[in-house]
């Protein structure tokens, strides 16, 4: 089955899950670290080139940011963890919101975890992966730059996690997939 995005919408920006204004529709989360291309993939995934804020400072997401897909489902873009030019108590505040979002939002299907596949998997994303398994919530590894890996760093990452994914936003290599695992989830 083609699966393509047909409308997108920016719903808004939420701290709380139960706020009225989201929608009640199946989701899915998009999470990594700062500056690993989240805002990239979303933005290739729907086709649109600004619907996700893309930014040379890495951080700026801070909140949890909602689209509209197809008028039935809602793409999720999580706070980036690692290096963000925010304040300590602001970057602990985050956890707790993704955590309780993941854990507490009957609507969510699943969390793609986006990861640079030239660092691979730290414990960041070990932690989160964990967390997503320890509430019973599906997960998929999607490897960013993938064009700056070579067959050999692929080899051992697609060794180690078989069912990875990899996409790059500058060729846009792995988009079809990507999108393909991402409406499997949304319509399990």
């Amino acid at each position: 089955m083609a699966i393509e995005v047909t409308a997108v919408e920016f719903v808004g920006s939420f701290t709380d899950i139960s706020d009225t204004k989201i929608p009640s529709f199946p989701q899915i989360a998009f999470a990594g670290r700062s500056n690993v291309g989240k805002s990239s993939l979303i933005n290739k995934l729907v086709g649109r080139k600004s619907m996700a804020r893309v930014s040379s400072t890495p951080g700026k997401t801070r909140l949890l940011n909602y689209f509209l897909i197809n008028k039935k489902y809602i793409f999720v873009d999580l706070p980036g963890y690692g290096y963000a030019k925010a304040s300590k108590e602001e970057r602990r505040s985050w956890k707790p919101m993704v955590e309780g979002l993941l854990r507490n939002c009957r609507q969510m299907k699943a969390i793609i975890v986006l990861v640079d596949g030239r660092r691979g998997i730290l414990q960041d994303e070990a932690d989160l992966l964990g967390f997503a398994e320890s509430v019973k919530l599906n997960s998929a590894i999607v490897f960013t730059k993938a064009d700056k890996l070579n067959q050999s760093q692929r080899a051992i990452l697609q060794n180690s996690y078989p069912n990875c994914l990899f996409f790059s936003s500058i060729s846009g290599e792995g988009k079809r997939e990507v999108l393909q695992q991402v409406f499997d989830f949304l319509m399990s």
